[in-house]
C-alpha cells in the first residue's frame, strides 16, 4: 500500500513539474518569436493559492566576433506563499534553442538593456549607487562569470549555468 501511494505521489509531482517546464518553454519561445525588444511580457498571475507568474523581457541579439549568435532574455518567475522570485538571464542561440542561464539574486540585478554587443546593468536598487552601471562586453562570447557592481567595489559575481 505504501509503495503504491509513494509511486502515485511521485507521478503526480512529475506531471505537475513537467507541465510547468513545457509551459516555460512555450512562453519563452513565444517571447523570442515576438521579438519585442525591451518589452516585458507577463504570463500567468501569482496567487496565494499556488498560481505562478512569469515576467519575460527580450533584450536582443548579439553576434560575436567569432560569428556565434546569442539571444538574451530576462526572466522573473514569481511563486510561493511569500511571493518569492527566481530571476535569470536566459541565453538562446540563433535558432531559439535554450543554452543556459545566469541566475541572479534579485530582479534589480537583471540587465536593463543590450546595446552594441554590451549587456548593461543600471543600478535601480535603492541600496546601490545609481551612478554605477556594470557593462559586460559580449563581442567575444559569453563569459563564464561576471561581476555586477552595486557600490564602492562591492557587488555580486554571477556564473553561467548550462542546462
Amino acid at each position: 500500500m505504501y509503495i503504491t501511494q509513494s509511486l502515485f505521489a511521485i507521478f503526480l509531482l512529475a506531471s505537475v513539474f513537467g507541465k510547468s517546464q513545457i509551459n516555460d518553454n512555450k512562453i519563452r519561445l513565444l517571447t523570442l518569436q515576438k521579438g519585442l525588444t525591451g518589452k516585458k511580457l507577463i504570463f500567468g498571475k501569482w496567487t496565494e493559492k499556488g498560481d505562478t507568474e512569469t515576467h519575460l523581457t527580450y533584450l536582443g541579439t548579439v553576434k560575436t566576433n567569432q560569428g556565434k549568435t546569442y539571444k538574451i532574455m530576462n526572466s522573473s518567475w514569481i511563486w510561493g506563499l511569500s511571493r518569492r522570485a527566481t530571476n535569470r538571464i536566459l541565453i538562446f542561440n540563433g535558432e531559439n534553442q535554450y543554452l543556459g542561464n545566469y541566475p541572479v539574486a534579485v530582479d534589480t540585478d537583471l540587465p536593463t538593456k543590450l546595446m552594441n554587443k554590451i549587456l548593461i546593468f543600471q543600478n535601480t536598487n535603492s541600496q546601490c549607487n545609481k551612478n554605477i552601471a556594470s557593462k559586460i562586453n559580449l563581442k567575444n562570447g559569453l563569459p563564464k562569470e561576471f561581476f555586477r557592481e552595486c557600490t564602492d567595489g562591492y557587488g555580486e559575481i554571477y556564473s553561467f549555468n548550462r542546462f
